[in-house]
């Protein structure tokens, strides 16, 4: 039964979505709006066509449990098709991929609130373990996915495979990428940004959006069931828990905090456009239900140990960033970046990520973020051009973390990275502009999947001389499509660059263009 106090506030949420999410008492409302039952119940529904249409994904897993995540939505990419009801919808994991070895099961709730997805936090499971899992709505079965726990926090793992990916811009080519990385034996998958691409419809891409930038709820919803039309990103999702944070696409290009990239946005529009992006970004993702976001905010940075073998950081440099310096764009290192008030991180979570590196008791400390964290100059000479949206731009805040870390002695620090469309292997310093200073640490920068069309080898190489000509800590630069593998082991970080050759037809194989090691304990990679 519904409670009038419940009644009230959906039906104030429903006529007034703009007040409702700007105003400071409300936004508390959120978390157990998704949890009740708005409609009728439906317990045993029959679909015309399969609910399914967005695959499985697992994720955040820990010693004892993972997140699984569905939604129904039989016609995905118009508003999902369903009724604004709530659905009964069932769920399974089992030790075996015929689920005849059952050990846990329930039933939950798919509501209208939430566009019909579904998070099942599993815990009580053994630590270190596969397993198998599906859903059920009515008449309807879900694909089959796999999960894994983690080791337990006191274990040292023999070794952790997963792979890293961002940007994968749909109109701008197939992911392949995809294809290849589900074929790989994966424990984890780190996406580090944007999974969807806010634009409108180009007539002459290789693959469409539908309608105009986006903008509403249904926008969004829309949006991610578009990109979740492709086998291969479901397959990928299905093969293996994912850890997932956003960039900037997710919501807005170049977005800062709550600042526009262009002029003239009302404030309060652009924070509803943020609650709107933020809710479907939850709804889509295996993300737990401390990350549902309340209106326009939404804490998405958060810590995953893997055992004691390693510790990723995820991180969210989008959401409480100072407004970029000098106009944003490529501009020389000047006052206004090198402003100690310039801050990615804001305040809190940097805070909070000094706490966790100094707690941590793990091998290797990963930050998985999202925008290049060593300085890069792309032009010659005394001429300088640097990204006023990456580090580079907030030089004390990154500098600030970095030598923390150096001073703090944590151990085996390793930088994941996206956003750039290229591969790169930086070396870390805590003065980038002093030559003779340490290495402390490792950046992995991964390419798109897609985003920026085919790349080029032979352009590529060509400008990868020229860029570490300027830039003596950067060891690779490659402009082709693909993700990084990854394998660790308590002695040894390897990263292996998997590209594909092209991205506008299906079917491009792989190649490993690269692979770096770092050893523990000796900061810097080296060539496999």
């Amino acid at each position: 039964m519904t409670s009038p106090s419940f009644q009230s506030a959906a039906q104030a949420f429903l006529s007034d979505r703009r007040q409702f999410v700007l105003g400071a008492g409300s936004l508390t409302l959120l978390p157990w709006l998704g949890q009740c039952v708005q409609g009728a119940l439906k317990t045993n529904a029959s679909f015309a066509s399969d609910p399914f249409t967005s695959g499985v994904s697992s994720g955040d897993p820990s010693p004892d449990g993972f997140v699984l995540w569905t939604r129904l939505a039989p016609d995905p990419i118009n508003g999902g098709g369903m009724p604004d009801d709530a659905f009964q919808v069932t769920w399974e994991l089992a030790e075996d991929e015929g689920f005849r070895k059952i050990v846990q099961s329930g039933k939950t709730l798919a509501t209208p609130q939430l566009g019909h997805s579904v998070h099942i936090e599993v815990a009580g499971l053994p630590a270190d373990r596969w397993f198998y899992y599906r859903f059920q709505c009515g008449d309807a079965v879900s694909p089959t996915g796999r999960a894994r726990t983690t080791p337990a926090f006191n274990v040292m793992a023999d070794k952790l495979r997963f792979a890293f990916a961002s940007c994968q811009h749909f109109e701008h080519g197939y992911f392949t990428a995809y294809e290849h990385m589900a074929q790989e034996d994966l424990d984890l998958v780190l996406h580090l940004g944007d999974y969807i691409y806010e634009y409108g419809e180009n007539k002459k891409a290789v693959r469409q959006h539908t309608g105009s930038e986006i903008k509403s709820l249904t926008d969004y919803r829309n949006r991610y069931a578009l990109y979740r039309s492709d086998e291969h990103l479901r397959a990928a999702h299905a093969k293996c828990p994912w850890l997932v944070v956003w960039d900037d696409h997710e919501f807005d290009n170049n977005c800062a905090a709550d600042i526009s990239e262009e002029d003239d946005v009302n404030p309060a529009d652009f924070l509803l456009r943020r609650a709107n992006a933020y809710q479907a970004y939850y709804e889509s993702m295996p993300l737990r239900k401390r990350s549902m976001p309340k209106g326009p905010h939404m804490q998405l940075y958060r810590r995953i140990p893997y055992g004691q073998l390693a510790n990723f950081e995820m991180l969210d440099t989008r959401q409480y960033r100072s407004d970029q310096p000098n106009g944003d764009g490529l501009k020389p290192m000047n006052e206004a970046a090198l402003d100690p008030k310039n801050t990615l991180l804001g305040e809190k979570q940097e805070h909070w990520l000094m706490r966790d590196l100094i707690a941590s008791q793990s091998n290797w400390n990963v930050l998985g973020q999202q925008v290049m964290m060593a300085p890069a100059d792309r032009l010659e000479g005394d001429k300088q051009a640097y990204s006023m949206d990456q580090w580079p731009g907030y030089t004390a805040s990154r500098d600030r973390l970095l030598a923390f870390m150096q001073d703090r002695k944590v151990p085996n620090p390793v930088v994941l990275t996206g956003d750039i469309h290229n591969n790169w292997v930086n070396d870390l310093k805590a003065n980038f502009s002093d030559e003779k200073a340490a290495i402390m640490g490792t950046e992995f920068v991964c390419t798109s999947i897609s985003s920026g069309g085919n790349g080029s080898l032979q352009k590529s190489d060509a400008y990868a001389d020229r860029i570490k000509r300027e830039n003596p800590y950067v060891k690779f630069y490659n402009a082709q499509r693909g993700y990084v593998s990854c394998t660790v082991t308590p002695t040894e970080w390897r990263s292996d660059y998997q590209v594909v050759e092209f991205v506008d037809k299906p079917g491009a194989p792989k190649v490993t263009r690269a692979s770096y090691v770092v050893e523990s304990g000796k900061p810097g990679a080296q060539l496999a």
